[in-house]
């Protein structure tokens, strides 16, 4: 890439050109600002990237389904005509049960469950009707910057009161029942509506899939909540076609055709501090580059303790960053595959989708039970896809790539992750092969990304997907921690537009967003 003049200043220089800094960057440009994004690695997108994982097998390296990100968004920035394209919408969700007599999810969840309980049937259209209805209250609350606590400004009153119209447009009847779940954890929720065990566990995956979580948390109903809003209650699962990486190549052209500029292989060292305000930024290779405004999409703590160091915050600020919870405890499995793996029972439609392996909430707490002791589960969670099915680009041809997000797998493992790699990835093979039993016999490659790879890959600081766990401590208002709310830093000039501000992580683009407008009214 290009270097930036040496006289060369910028309205805002954004630090990460992951799909937020992306975001952040296509609308800060589109508002006339003179943008810069700097990215570390070769190519952008972050954790949203696509990459070769053996010999002619590429997959979607962290996040492996656009599920979060509004339609408006994409419809903002022209994405289908800055080149992203579906492989695969509306992919279906499936549980998995060994004895083949799988459960289908959404749409066709009801049908299939009166066979086994009707009385789930009828609870499960309810409980399906009550998320699109809170959905539609709690979407908002994402899509804006959150107001700030103690505040009179008028903007903070109106945001409050605009939430508490929303809420209260629910009816009492929901509102109540909002207000009865909301702090609660999932497990105990499910077992008021539900009786199967498979349809508990696969609704209580979406719950911790991604979190320090298990299905007896407190809090676990508060980020199903979350997802459900994220997704404006659709639950649709979309598969872009070339992974996850061609949706970050699509945010970048829409950036760069709104002027901002992007430089990769720029490894940001320092934020520059002149008179108490951030002033720019020094790379690695020792170039010096000046902005008026700097918009980091890292993670809070590399941001703060890092890029710009204690020595520019107060004590207490420090410490509330430093004892942010930012740990992660989820993996990432990649299979190379000879052949189209077989799962008996499972319809073709079905095997292009979402499958789910959490037979129950016992079987995931168990699981979890293991990681509060830094230890992984011989019984592990798993939300797998076959992406190859949508999308032949992806490997040779006949061959497929499986993709698996794992839950539980500790950051800080007793023993360490060198020893132990390949026995986890043992049993996560074993685990599959109970529902796909001639699986192990086509694996030609296997690639697993545990909390520390994807914090040395993808330069997030413990690992984590989020940023920050999503917690009621670390949620909305205090998101990340107070004094960092609202997109803005305690440095005059710095702001945040990663996962760890609000609303928080998954390919979502919101922070960014809303990142961007709070600039943008700032400077009106």
């Amino acid at each position: 890439m290009m270097s930036a003049p040496a006289d060369a200043r910028y309205d805002s220089i954004i630090v990460g050109g992951g799909h937020n800094g992306l975001v952040c960057a296509a609308y800060l440009a589109r508002s006339g600002r003179r943008v810069l994004v700097l990215e570390a690695a070769a190519q952008v997108g972050g954790a949203a990237v696509t990459r070769e994982f053996a010999p002619g097998f590429k997959v979607s390296a962290c996040a492996h389904l656009l599920h979060l990100m509004p339609s408006a968004l994409a419809r903002e920035l022209a994405l289908e005509r800055h080149g992203l394209s579906l492989a695969a919408a509306d992919m279906p969700s499936t549980a998995l049960a060994t004895d083949a007599a799988h459960l289908p999810l959404g749409a066709e969840a009801p049908r299939a469950l009166s066979a086994h309980s009707p009385t789930d049937a009828a609870a499960y259209e309810e409980w399906q009707a009550l998320l699109a209805r809170l959905s539609v209250a709690l979407h908002p609350v994402l899509n804006a910057a959150p107001p700030r606590l103690g505040s009179d400004a008028w903007r903070d009153r109106a945001a409050l009161a605009s939430l508490g119209w929303r809420l209260r447009r629910l009816g009492r009847r929901d509102l109540r029942e909002l207000l009865r779940i909301g702090g609660m954890c999932v497990h105990d929720l499910l077992e008021d509506r539900f009786r199967l065990p498979l349809l508990k566990g696969a609704l209580a995956l979406d719950a911790v899939l991604g979190t320090n979580y298990g299905p007896r948390s407190p809090g676990t109903v508060l980020s199903l909540l979350y997802r459900v809003a994220a997704g404006q209650g659709a639950g649709r699962f979309l598969q872009p076609r070339g992974g996850l990486g061609a949706l970050s190549q699509s945010l970048a052209r829409a950036a760069v055709s709104a002027g901002a500029e992007i430089r990769t292989a720029s490894v940001v060292e320092r934020i520059l501090v002149r008179e108490d305000r951030a002033a720019g930024v020094r790379l690695a290779s020792g170039e010096t580059i000046l902005g008026d405004t700097i918009v980091s999409s890292a993670d809070p703590k590399t941001t703060f303790l890092g890029l710009l160091g204690c020595e520019h915050l107060d004590a207490g600020f420090v410490r509330r960053v430093s004892q942010l919870r930012s740990r992660g405890l989820t993996a990432k499995l990649h299979l190379a595959l000879s052949r189209k793996p077989e799962f008996p029972g499972l319809t073709p439609p079905a095997l292009r989708g979402r499958l789910l392996i959490a037979p129950s909430c016992d079987y995931i707490e168990h699981a979890y039970n293991h990681a509060k002791y830094d230890e992984f589960s011989t019984a592990p969670v798993l939300e797998v896809t076959i992406p190859t099915l949508a999308d032949e680009s992806l490997a040779p041809q006949g061959r497929h790539v499986l993709s698996a997000i794992v839950q539980y797998a500790p950051y800080a493992l007793a023993g360490g992750w060198i020893g132990q790699r390949q026995r986890f990835t043992d049993i996560l093979i074993e685990t599959l092969a109970r529902y796909a039993p001639g699986l192990p016999d086509c694996i030609l490659a296997s690639e697993l990304l545990a909390p520390p790879d994807i914090e040395r890959e993808f330069r997030i600081s413990g690992g984590h997907w989020h940023h920050a766990e999503l917690a009621l401590d670390q949620f909305f208002m205090v998101r990340p921690v107070p004094g960092a709310t609202q997109y803005r830093s305690p440095l005059p000039g710095l702001f945040l537009c990663g996962a760890g501000c609000h609303p928080g992580g998954g390919v979502m683009g919101l922070a960014g967003r809303n990142a961007a407008q709070a600039l943008i009214r700032e400077a009106a």
